[in-house]
Formats: C-alpha cells, sequence, structure tokens
C-alpha cells in the first residue's frame, strides 16, 4: 500500500492502516457491521471503480461496458439464486436507496406509509421526519407491545384497517425477533396495500434459511449487501417481473445516476461465497451466538427487549437493571475495552437518540472471526462485568486484558 498511497496522501495511507489495526484489537458487535473477505475488497478497490455504466446489461448509455455487464448479471444470477427473487436489481448504492426505489416506482407524494416506528426498532428511511420518505409521504407507525416487546400481529392489522396505507413496511434495524411475513402479506392485501419486506440487517439470515424468506409474500424485498450477507457495500431489490421495469426506472433514471461498478462487482463476489455450504454454518452460528449472549445477559439481570433474539442481535435496556447508566455512558465504557457497540432508543424511551436508554449489540462480525460458544460466553460476561462497574478501573483493565486474548485468537484478516 506504502507504493501507492506515499507522498501527499501518507495521511490516507495511515489511516487506512489504523482502521485495520482498529478493527483487528476491538471487537466489532454492531449490529450492521462486518467483515468482508479479502476477496470481496479486492473487487470492490478494483478498476471498476473507473467505470461508467449508465443503464442496464444490454442497454448501457456508454461504450465500453462488457465486463461491467459480466459482474452485473452475475450478481443478479447469484441473488436470484440466493433469495428466489424472479427480478433482481444491485443497483442501489445502499439499503435507502433501494427502499426509495421502491417509493419512487410505486407511489406518487402524498400517499400512505405504514411502518414500524423508529423507537420501536424501524429504520429512518421507513418514514421518519428527518428522512425523504417522511417528507414525501403521509405516514403512521406501528408499535410492538409495551410489556412484550413483540408486535402485536392484531394491533397492526386494525391499525392498517383505520390508515388505509398504500404501501405496508415489514423490517427493521433493531427489532430482535423474527418478523411473520406471511401476516404482513394478509393484511396488504386486506387494505388493498403493496407490501415492502425491508430485510436489510437479515439478508445473510434469509439466505441460509435462519430466518423466514419474505420472497414469497412481498410485493418488493429490499436490503443492503454489507450486513450479515458480507457482500461489501451497497443496496438491492427484488420483485416480480411485473413490477421489474417501473423498479429498475426508478432506481435508474429516477434516483441514480452510473451505478458503482467496483460495488457491484464485490456484490457478485460477496454473493458467490454466499452460495457456498460453509455460510450456511456461518449464519446458524451468528443466531447460536446472539442467543448465548442473550442469555448470559438475562442471568447476569440485565432487561433485553422481547426477553432475548432470533436474530443477529440483543437489544439490551438499561433503565430496570442500571437506571442511572443511558445508552451513552454504556456505548463509551464498552468502547475503553475495545467492544465496539452503538446505543440505541428503547420502546417507550424518554431521553434524546444521542443518548438513550439502550444498547444493541450483534454478533455478525464476530461471528465472521471465527467465535464459538465458549467465546461468546467470555464476551457476554465481560459485557455485564463492565457495565456494571464502568469506572473501576481494575475491572476494565481485566476487560481489556479478556478482549485483547480473544482478539488474538481470533484474528478477522490471517
Amino acid at each position: 500500500m506504502s507504493e501507492q498511497l506515499e507522498g501527499r496522501n501518507s495521511t490516507v495511507e495511515a489511516a487506512i492502516e489504523n482502521e485495520r489495526d482498529r478493527q483487528e484489537s476491538t471487537l466489532g458487535m454492531i449490529a450492521s457491521e462486518n467483515h468482508v473477505s479479502e476477496a470481496v475488497m479486492n473487487a470492490q478497490g478494483s478498476v471498476f471503480t473507473n467505470k461508467y455504466a449508465e443503464g442496464y446489461p444490454g442497454g448501457r448509455y456508454y461504450g465500453g461496458c462488457e465486463h461491467a455487464n459480466t459482474v452485473e448479471e452475475l450478481a443478479v444470477e447469484r441473488a436470484k439464486r440466493l433469495w428466489g427473487a424472479e427480478h433482481v436489481n444491485v443497483q442501489p448504492h445502499s439499503g435507502t436507496q433501494a427502499n426509495m426505489g421502491v417509493y419512487f416506482a410505486m407511489l406518487d407524494p402524498g400517499d400512505r406509509i405504514l411502518s414500524l416506528s423508529l423507537s420501536h426498532g424501524g429504520h429512518l428511511s421507513h418514514g421518519h421526519s428527518v428522512n425523504f420518505s417522511g417528507q414525501l409521504y403521509e405516514v403512521e407507525q406501528y408499535e410492538v407491545d409495551p410489556e412484550t416487546g413483540y408486535i402485536d400481529y392484531d394491533e397492526f392489522a386494525t391499525h392498517a384497517r383505520e390508515f388505509d396505507p398504500d404501501l405496508i413496511v415489514s423490517g427493521s434495524s433493531a427489532y430482535p425477533r423474527e418478523f411473520d411475513f406471511e401476516r404482513f402479506a394478509a393484511v396488504a392485501e386486506e387494505v388493498d396495500a403493496y407490501h415492502l419486506a425491508d430485510i436489510a440487517h437479515i439478508t445473510g439470515l434469509v439466505a441460509a434459511g435462519e430466518h423466514s424468506n419474505p420472497v414469497p409474500h412481498a410485493d418488493f424485498v429490499t436490503g443492503s449487501t454489507h450486513k450479515t450477507i458480507r457482500a461489501g457495500r451497497g443496496g438491492i431489490i427484488m420483485c416480480d417481473e411485473e413490477h421489474a421495469d417501473a423498479v429498475d426506472s426508478a432506481v435508474f433514471p429516477g434516483a441514480q445516476g452510473g451505478p458503482l461498478m467496483h460495488n457491484i462487482a464485490g456484490k457478485a463476489a460477496g454473493f458467490g461465497e454466499a452460495l457456498e455450504p460453509e455460510f450456511e454454518e456461518y449464519a446458524t452460528r451468528v443466531v447460536e451466538n446472539a442467543k448465548t449472549l442473550a442469555s448470559v445477559l438475562r442471568e447476569r439481570g440485565f432487561s433485553l427487549v422481547s426477553g432475548g433474539t432470533d436474530k443477529h442481535l440483543v437489544l439490551v435496556d438499561l433503565r430496570d437493571s442500571h437506571p442511572d447508566l443511558t445508552g451513552k455512558e454504556a456505548e463509551t465504557a464498552l468502547d475503553r475495552v475495545g467492544i465496539v457497540v452503538n446505543k440505541n432508543t428503547v420502546p417507550g424511551e424518554s431521553r434524546s437518540p444521542m443518548v438513550t436508554s439502550g444498547i444493541r449489540i450483534g454478533t455478525p462480525a464476530v461471528t465472521t472471526r471465527g467465535f464459538d460458544a465458549e467465546a461468546m460466553q467470555t464476551v457476554a460476561e465481560t459485557i455485564a462485568d463492565v457495565l456494571d462497574a464502568p469506572d473501576d478501573e481494575t475491572v476494565l483493565e481485566q476487560a481489556r486484558g479478556d478482549v485483547g486474548r480473544l482478539c488474538q485468537e481470533f484474528p478477522i484478516y490471517e
């Protein structure tokens, strides 16, 4: 790298090396992060970054796209095999822009969206007021049951009948339980609404059969490609052929210009890896590790939203067990020992999104490192120790040692 990034780019080189060291020497437990393979990284750092390829294979606006066509067609073909979709668009730059593509394809400004509340586990792009989706459309949001932490499907159905939405969104960024996509589809059909399933967090779990697949039940399925599927930065849209032209036109030229061909090359590479039998083992371990984490934290007296998890993340509500510890303070304490999580709002939140009363902890990245049940038990106990005594330097020093040993035992890149 030094040969390519010397001179005036030495600061960039140093930042890259420092970031690599940071990732190797800490445990990334932000639920939306993962570690891609070196093959995916090489694809995303390839000469495809130089190529403009506006349009789609067979209908490009520029010449010289024959190799761009190859990787895009391969990414599409592999995605169809992974999720069973009739039509796939791999050009969205992110999961949010995938959602934008569906909205632009099927909705008019002022149309109605019904989605999960952000503070109950939803996502900004599902209609929050600070996001374009909440500014262009009329949005109401369903919530989880305050007693159980689960979505109340009967209450959701009643809400849908009363609001009469044009589009229903199933999907989340911090809901730890499995979605019943079939029930969402039934309600959407009853109220004559489109059903968009946003599987940004669980693309890999769905592909591996660890979470139910919304493709047979939703009109549209969107996601990002850098979380549990480990295919590098980007987004994806899946739908039936009936809506293919509308979706493709909404992405380009409607919402984007030239696709990021280097990212699409990474998607093709990552999707190929996800088709290998080892990926199913990985996805199974992701969920097992999350359940181990949840079990240890419960035993240590922590309250978990919904009581546990079915997926890759645990949402800790600190209000009962640690009422004087905010999510921000918990995040900072864990960061000091090398465990990287994020503060997160919880249902019924009274603190601001920059402070919060909870933390979200994910297992995809540490599972990529090779964490087994024993390692997960260790890190879960370490998390509990730190949160129980966030200002005790003796406890923090012990935790740093435990984290350091785990990082050495389970390196990211050999």
